[in-house]
């Protein structure tokens, strides 16, 4: 964007002391390192400002404030000043020239300063507080500075929640300007409305606010299409690991089974630190036992038997009977599982028809070595647990404290697994956790195709596809 752009429009986020300015700065900048934010009144002492840029440009400055304390006895202070009652920016101009008003109005001749050189403000009201006549002394006194203003009620997903009594009040002094927010809670389309609302009270930066919406719809697509193949991917990935082991060998069976669990493991985390950092998110904020992220990692083992059992993912019927005792199988006896001790004659059997789908890895059997993959339930969890992150990612406020929740535990895929992950069961080069992996625009088409099963079960849980 040049210098003949849109004008950079300043914003103010003020309020009383505690009602989530810092939080609402932090939920519009989609950052969680803004500022800080406790428990308690007067966190913010100073003024502080961050862009919101598009193409390198800044569009909107916010300026976070101080909260403002003693509102009732500024107002005393000001009707007992001489001059006009009507010409509100005078009055103001009055204050921060008064040497005694500003040291003993401190946290206000701030907030008021600022006001006067921003083009609006956004005032923050705690809907969980009762209306309280020092609230409406602050409004009153915000009024002077002759900016407009657009009341942010914020909280409003709480049960304690007053918003209607907030409404009420607001009407009956003149304010109509009003929007229902909560900064915990991410939400694009409320954050849209927001803007919007600024656009209706600032014609002039009306195109400001137009490229400024444009660029957050076009970045909040990219980042969930990002997210949707970084998962697709890893599961490609996983569903054509293999690892070759002595059949007749228990020591070299189970360093083979220990290492590709490893490599799933570790796979699976990088796809977890690749979505937190998609939406701007630590590793610290998630600690729950609907989805236990522990310092950024799963604290559930993925390959452990109670973890398939806790989330109801059945075994039976599906590749990899015996996924209990091990969530490996071996990929030449068609699922039956090490773990459960299979015998070495099922493949024997089996062979003739096995060869359609697998080919030479027969040939390997027979010859006394066995490759593993991970079976199909423990990709469903894998699936599961991806989707349950993305999803819980998408709605999280960049103020929110809580532990990040599952929204419910519906199983993905209790039929078969989608095309693309079986077409990867018979190509472990498309695998890169495969020593032999090698590119193929085959394996890019997966991807492709998986992620278009995965967009849509965000949405409605996948039941299943046709090859």
């Amino acid at each position: 964007m040049s210098r003949t752009g849109p004008a950079v429009l300043n914003l103010a986020v003020v309020g009383h002391t505690n009602t989530g300015k810092t939080s609402l700065m932090r939920t519009l900048l989609h950052r969680r390192d803004f500022g800080q934010i406790r428990n308690r009144a007067g966190t913010t002492r100073q003024v502080a400002s961050a862009p919101l840029v598009v193409d390198g440009e800044t569009l909107i400055t916010l300026y976070d404030s101080p909260g403002l304390e003693d509102a009732p006895g500024l107002i005393e202070w000001l009707d007992a000043q001489p001059g006009s009652r009507h010409d509100g920016p005078e009055r103001i101009h009055g204050l921060l020239t008064d040497p005694q008003a500003r040291e003993r109005f401190d946290h206000e001749v701030r907030v008021l300063d600022l006001m006067l050189n921003v083009d609006v403000a956004l005032y923050v009201v705690d809907v969980r507080e009762p209306v309280l006549e020092k609230y409406l002394d602050e409004l009153a006194v915000l009024a002077l500075c002759a900016r407009p203003m657009l009341v942010v009620l914020n909280f409003v997903a709480s049960e304690h929640a007053r918003e209607s009594e907030w409404r009420d009040a607001l009407a009956r002094i003149g304010l109509h300007t009003v929007l229902a927010f909560d900064a915990v809670i991410r939400d694009p389309a409320t954050e849209r409305r927001l803007f919007e609302k600024l656009a209706s009270q600032l014609d002039a930066f009306a195109p400001t606010l137009e490229v400024w919406l444009a660029a957050r719809a076009d970045e909040e697509q990219a980042r969930l299409v990002a997210a949707v193949e970084t998962i697709a991917e890893m599961l490609i990935d996983v569903a054509a690991a293999q690892r070759e082991a002595e059949l007749r060998s228990d020591t070299d069976r189970a360093r083979a089974m220990t290492d590709l669990h490893a490599a799933v493991r570790d796979r699976e985390q990088a796809c977890v630190g690749t979505l937190l950092d998609l939406y701007r998110f630590g590793r610290e904020d998630y600690t729950d036992d609907d989805l236990p992220l522990d310092d950024g990692q799963w604290a559930e083992d993925l390959f452990d038997p109670d973890t398939l059992r806790h989330h109801g993912i059945r075994t039976s019927g599906h590749v990899g009977v015996g996924a209990g005792a091990g969530a490996a199988v071996d990929v030449a006896t068609g699922g039956l599982s090490l773990g459960a001790g299979t015998l070495i004659g099922a493949a024997v059997g089996a062979g003739v028809g096995l060869a359609r789908g697998f080919g030479g890895r027969i040939g390997d059997r027979l010859a006394g070595r066995i490759r593993l993959m991970v079976d199909d339930p423990t990709l469903r969890l894998l699936a599961w647990r991806q989707l349950q992150l993305l999803a819980g990612l998408r709605r999280r406020g960049h103020a929110s404290q809580a532990p990040l929740k599952a929204a419910d535990r519906e199983r993905w895929a209790e039929k078969t697994l989608p095309a693309a992950l079986r077409r990867a069961r018979r190509h472990p080069e498309w695998s890169a956790v495969n020593p032999a992996a090698m590119p193929d625009p085959a394996r890019a088409r997966a991807i492709v195709d998986l992620a278009k099963v995965l967009r849509a079960s965000l949405d409605k849980p996948y039941h299943g596809d046709e090859a």
